[in-house]
């Protein structure tokens, strides 16, 4: 019976029941080798996850297993239901910053309502296909955002190299928050060392355990058996805990909560998405699959939405966690279930044994995912590409370190809308010729929109053309208001001037627009290749306000 539904699972996820982009390659087929490696990543991922919980429940100003619940919840239902397999989700630093402020004020009971509103909203946002916009993220933000990212982690493995809690080293007593020196620094030094060789030396020795997962062990057994003194999990906090619980948050179910959890929902609903969908799309170049946006959007939401109700701090994607997966082999929804699920295990039964690996070893893990994760290439190529998109990738990198990832990746995105709008309403031109005494041709070359119309409006020269002037725009395009207003100021001009003015050439889509405005009179006879003309006069009635 078992046998048969695991065949009956393996099926399903290999062939038509998915959608094509979360199908298994041929070389990705669930096996037993394959399932290994799915498991073995898992473990892998879950390793790293502790600490990194930890760490963001603390910057929450929550409780360790708030955040460790929000971990294995989020991580375990987008697991099952997210846009992409391969991808881990949990408790992030993005929105950490943004919860603290909120904790601090109102309690931890208006965080837990505050994730169950930003879980509602992100379910909103899938069923109105708002993921598709991030296709709109051009490739130099992607590239800044990875660099960021990537410093961001670098950084954030920085604060392991102070002391945890009040220990006693060579007979001085260091306070909590002190940078390690002397012995100790020098031995945490050479752990990560340590660690990074091991996962760099391992592929080339065997595939058989995930190169990162024989770097943890290797220090560990290291460190346990020759009693080095160095910062362990177990220094950080306590992870032992039993299973998530529901819990409806006591919070007054009133306007007032309301105004005041309905700002931090938004917001964490909108850095969530964010981060998200950035690590969906990087995920799927590494692994060569597209789409889930909307979907990815849904199970963040579901996700958030029951950790509310069961104590977590809710989260997102996780970018790192994500790479240390796929370059581990994870490439199914296997191995994000299992790292939930080693999670759990940790927490309930394994959290002595878990305390014990020295953060060395999950640090020498996030260091080798930062070389990973920075894309180096563009180094290279900010002095080959145009000087706009290198500003763009140096800008959002900044912005992503010094603030956050919304903010890099909207004010990127910003900028490079900006960018484009002006080289296009630079190319804004048109040939002009005569075709006989009274006729005359401003043939337009470029997008009319609003950053072009007003060179548009500069091309012409009304008081000298003839009685009859036409307008083609078979190599322009008419966009926006912006647009029409400009065709409409130029009409004006003319039939003040007492002359005809016709519009040749529009595109479809570009006469309907026009024809929305509610001015236009038609006639095809004039227009045979594309069966449109509009013709300006006095019948039209565009000054009258008709």
């Amino acid at each position: 019976m078992a046998r048969a539904l695991l065949a009956r699972f393996a099926r399903r996820v290999q062939n038509s029941d998915l959608s094509p982009d979360l199908r298994l390659a041929p070389d990705e087929a669930l096996n037993p080798a394959r399932l290994r490696i799915e498991v073995l990543s898992g473990l892998t991922v879950a390793l790293a996850l502790v600490p990194e919980a930890v760490a963001f429940s603390f910057v929450a100003g929550v409780p360790p297993l708030v955040g460790l619940y929000a971990a294995f919840l989020v991580g375990l239902i987008t697991a099952f239901i997210g846009g992409r397999p391969g991808m881990i989700s949990g408790a992030t630093g993005a929105l950490a910053v943004v919860m603290v402020a909120l904790v601090a004020e109102h309690g931890v009971e208006y965080l837990f309502a505050t994730v169950v509103l930003m879980g509602l909203m992100q379910v909103f946002a899938g069923l109105m296909h708002w993921g598709k916009f991030i296709r709109l993220v051009p490739h130099p933000v992607m590239l800044g955002f990875v660099n960021g990212l990537a410093i961001v982690i670098f950084l954030a493995q920085l604060t392991q190299f102070k002391v945890p809690g009040s220990v006693t080293t060579s007979g001085h007593t260091a306070a909590a928050g002190e940078w390690l020196s002397g012995t100790p620094l020098f031995a945490m030094l050479g752990l990560v060392a340590l660690t990074m060789a091991i996962i760099w030396l391992t592929p080339k020795v065997t595939r058989l355990i995930p190169a990162p997962l024989a770097g943890i062990a290797v220090v560990a057994v290291v460190v346990i058996g020759f009693g080095i003194d160095v910062p362990l999990v177990g220094d950080l906090a306590s992870i032992k805990g039993g299973f998530p619980m529901p819990h409806l948050p006591m919070v007054p179910l009133n306007w007032e909560t309301l105004e005041i959890i309905f700002p931090y929902a938004l917001i964490l609903a909108a850095i969530g998405l964010i981060e998200s969908l950035l690590t969906l799309n990087l995920v799927g170049e590494m692994t060569g699959k597209r789409g889930g946006a909307s979907q990815e959007c849904i199970a963040q939401g579901v996700a958030n939405t029951v950790t509310g109700f069961f104590g977590g701090m809710g989260g997102c994607a996780m970018i790192g966690q994500s790479m240390i997966n796929v370059k581990s082999g994870g490439r199914t929804r296997i191995a994000a279930i299992a790292a939930a699920g080693f999670l759990l295990v940790f927490i309930v039964l394994a959290s002595p044994l878990i305390e014990q690996i020295p953060l060395a070893a999950l640090v020498g893990v996030m260091f080798m995912v930062v070389i990973g994760t920075f894309a180096w290439n563009s180094v290279t190529i900010l002095r080959k590409v145009p000087r706009t998109d290198a500003f763009v990738i140096l800008l959002v990198t900044a912005v992503t370190v010094y603030e956050d990832l919304a903010i890099a990746v909207v004010v990127g995105v910003i900028v490079s809308a900006l960018a484009y709008a002006w080289n296009n309403a630079a190319r804004i031109n048109a040939d002009v010729y005569e075709t006989g005494e009274d006729r005359k041709v401003y043939r337009v070359q470029g997008p009319l929109f609003f950053g072009s119309a007003d060179g548009f409006l500069e091309l012409f020269t009304v008081t000298d053309d003839p009685e009859n002037v036409v307008v083609d725009f078979a190599d322009s395009r008419v966009v926006d208001q912006s647009a029409l207003q400009a065709i409409e100021a130029v009409a004006a001009k003319y039939e003040a001037a007492g002359k005809r003015l016709q519009l040749r050439h529009l595109s479809p889509d570009c006469h309907n627009l026009l024809t929305k405005a509610g001015h236009l009179m038609i006639d095809s006879d004039d227009d045979p290749d594309y069966e449109i003309a509009v013709d300006y006069s006095v019948r039209t009635g565009i000054l009258g306000g008709h």
